[in-house]
């Protein structure tokens, strides 16, 4: 790909990794909703009954707070018009300790006279039982209660909120009896604060006892989930499959939502397993017939060869097209007993049949197949990177023979003339490594992953040489060149792969080292 050319002095950008933000932005997962969903359910009614709780409480305390207040406003009215109390002198029926000085007022009670807008005289009962004095910006607090009759709230600086009424004694006169709301309110603030704290152990209570629940109810999920992998592990896609895996019964109890999905889960396992049976029937009928076929071809095409030379090599002239046609029919024979050859090979590995298994010295099976395409392909460049020590393996040195020729001919068929061709081999750990590279046009990228396959041939892309020279479609390949590598390696424990690009392929096949 073609790229644009960086600015220069740029700085290069770090690749961008995950953020924090991606993981708080990932799928919660079904035990973690569950949990969430508890723990919101359970704070939720522990608020809305905390709240209700902490309402009635104040409502109730209020209520008996304004009935006291009722109470010393009718105590004030008896003192503000009885005159002054028992040993004392009477100041004036504006004075406030007429109202604060009835025997039952409570500490705390503030009591002013009020004259029209004014407040005449104002005081509040201490601790001790004596009248203090009420400051200028209290008393201002206390001239804005509503004469109505009835409780009203009021803030008074520095002593916080009272409970005030106004009771007149004429067209001018009144007085203003107030209670404290401090115990109210701080009773009230402590049942929250016990609420809350009741709240927090109940919360770490409902995680530990939700968590183990939900983990109880989910283990039957995860079980055929472990269940679930473990079949997606099997090999499938070939030879006999013994698919005997199957959800236990006390999962698969239909009664239950995970029931249900274990039981549907078995079935559908038993279809596979069914398919797979038939399948495998299948391929061994084809593998059979495969088999036999090209058992029985051979026969025959050796006798068309046969014959073919013989005619060819008669001490009689033969006319130039018959000799041509000899030499087709020779030709075509030799390809077709390599295409059956190839396919009986397949269909042996395709039966599990062991091959030979014998120290082979790799190195030298790859110089002498590198000699024999040299000779095979002089319009290209060869080349060879090998340890210099022998690479031995064990296996059948004929098979592996044929990996490497193979190879090497796929490159020599699928490049143009002058295209260089490596062949390597080294040790890497207690494997050998095999390569085969080649700087042609590539191969593309949507027939990369199928190359492997049987019948598989390369895109027109690819440059084919035909028997006569390079053509683009002559001479085509059997398709079963790469399919038999992938299966004589995979027969010796090993394995290949493909990386190409324009410019550079590269075939890379491993195998275990001999002991």
């Amino acid at each position: 790909m073609t790229q644009a050319p960086a600015t220069a002095g740029a700085p290069a950008r770090p690749a961008a990794g995950p953020s924090p933000l991606d993981a708080l932005r990932a799928p919660l997962t079904l035990r973690r909703r569950l949990l969430l969903g508890v723990i919101a359910l359970f704070v939720l009614i522990t608020m809305i009954v905390g709240l209700v709780s902490v309402a009635a409480l104040h409502g109730s305390l209020l209520d008996r707070l304004d009935a006291q207040l009722f109470s010393a406003a009718d105590r004030g009215r008896i003192g503000i018009s009885g005159g002054p109390p028992p040993g004392g002198t009477l100041p004036g029926r504006n004075d406030a300790s007429l109202v604060l000085s009835v025997p039952g007022q409570p500490v705390g009670t503030i009591g002013a006279v009020l004259l029209g807008d004014s407040v005449q005289s104002a005081g509040r009962i201490s601790e001790t039982g004596g009248v203090l004095d009420v400051s200028d910006d209290q008393r201002a607090a206390l001239l804005t209660v509503a004469a109505d009759g009835t409780p009203h709230t009021v803030d008074l600086p520095g002593l916080g909120d009272y409970r005030a009424i106004v009771s007149p004694q004429g067209p001018a006169i009144g007085f203003v009896i107030a209670l404290p709301l401090a115990t109210v309110e701080g009773t009230s603030a402590q049942l929250g604060l016990i609420i809350a704290i009741v709240a927090l152990f109940g919360v770490a209570i409902a995680v530990l006892a939700g968590r183990r629940l939900i983990d109880s109810a989910l283990a039957p999920l995860e079980r055929v989930t472990q269940l679930a992998s473990r079949v997606s592990e099997l090999p499938l896609d070939r030879g006999e499959v013994a698919l005997a895996e199957r959800v236990p019964s006390g999962d698969a109890d239909e009664r239950t939502e995970v029931g249900q999905l274990g039981a549907a889960f078995n079935r559908m396992l038993g279809h596979v397993a069914s398919a797979l049976t038939a399948r495998e029937a299948s391929e061994r009928k084809v593998r059979h017939f495969v088999a036999d076929a090209s058992h029985e071809l051979r026969t025959p095409l050796a006798a068309i060869r046969g014959y073919a030379e013989l005619t060819r090599r008669s001490p009689e002239a033969l006319p130039p097209d018959a000799a041509h046609a000899l030499a087709r029919i020779e030709s075509e024979s030799r390809r077709m007993g390599a295409l059956v050859e190839d396919l009986l090979l397949l269909a042996r590995l395709d039966e599990g049949r062991a091959l030979e298994s014998l120290p082979v010295d790799l190195t030298e099976l790859a110089v002498d197949a590198l000699g024999d395409a040299q000779v095979t392909g002089p319009d290209h460049e060869w080349g060879a990177d090998l340890d210099e020590e022998p690479v031995v393996v064990q296996g059948d040195a004929s098979r592996l023979q044929m990996v490497v020729v193979n190879l090497l001919a796929n490159a020599r068929v699928h490049t143009p003339p002058g295209t260089t061709v490596e062949l390597g081999l080294h040790r890497v750990g207690d494997k050998a490594v095999l390569t085969v590279s080649d700087d042609g046009p590539g191969i593309d990228p949507e027939v990369q992953g199928s190359v492997f396959e049987r019948f598989v041939r390369g895109d027109p892309s690819r440059f084919r040489a035909g028997q006569d020279g390079p053509e683009a479609v002559a001479a085509p390949g059997t398709g079963l060149g790469l399919a038999t590598v992938r299966a004589v390696v995979a027969a010796h424990g090993g394995t290949v792969a493909l990386q190409s690009e324009p410019g550079r392929t590269v075939f890379t096949v491993t195998v275990p080292l001999a002991p």
